[in-house]
């Protein structure tokens, strides 16, 4: 197998909600699929009688488990603000967006890694990387805002004011006494 080009495991969910790891042929429980997304592993869910893919819902389920064993990583409003979305003209851009953040926070962390383990250069030294990070964090959110923007400029209107219908009700509309 070459390197970068990986196979994806298949794990078959059954009825009884068991997952069996059809490369090791063994029965695996959420900590191990967590474990193998920790360690990089590509895997892939599927329903055992329909062959529907439940990678996803599996993932959700990790990050359940994960939550509830101590220290949170999705604090109250921040999941308030992602279900916001889902009713939001945003909420087919949200996830491009995340992922893409996701993936800065990703290269950043072993970026400020590397500069936490230059400790015992002075701080001063280390400022510029910092403000490497923060350049492009900020370049990404530019470059995601504008493209956004060209796909559709009226998102950000409120939803009664984004379509031309919807002004014409507005004027029409009887004041309230």
């Amino acid at each position: 197998m070459a390197k970068g080009k990986q196979e994806i495991v298949i794990i078959k969910k059954y009825a009884n909600r068991r997952l069996y790891d059809t490369s090791t042929s063994t029965y695996v429980v959420l900590d191990d699929l967590s474990e193998m997304v920790k360690k990089g592993e590509e895997f892939k869910v599927e329903d055992a009688k329909t062959g529907e893919d439940l990678t996803r819902q599996v993932l959700v389920q990790i990050i359940f488990e994960q939550e509830s064993k101590g220290m949170p990583l999705f604090q109250p409003n921040f999941l308030r603000n992602l279900i916001r979305y889902y009713d939001d003209n945003l909420n087919t851009t949200l996830p491009g967006y995340l992922e893409g953040m996701m993936e800065m926070f990703h290269q950043n962390k072993a970026k400020m890694n590397d500069l936490m383990q230059k400790g015992t250069q002075p701080f001063s030294s280390v400022i510029p990387g910092f403000e490497e990070i923060s350049r492009r964090n900020i370049e990404f959110f530019e470059k995601t805002f504008d493209t956004m923007m060209q796909m559709n400029p009226m998102m950000f209107l409120p939803k009664h004011m984004q379509h031309p219908a919807a002004k014409k009700e507005e004027k029409n509309k009887p004041a309230s006494s």
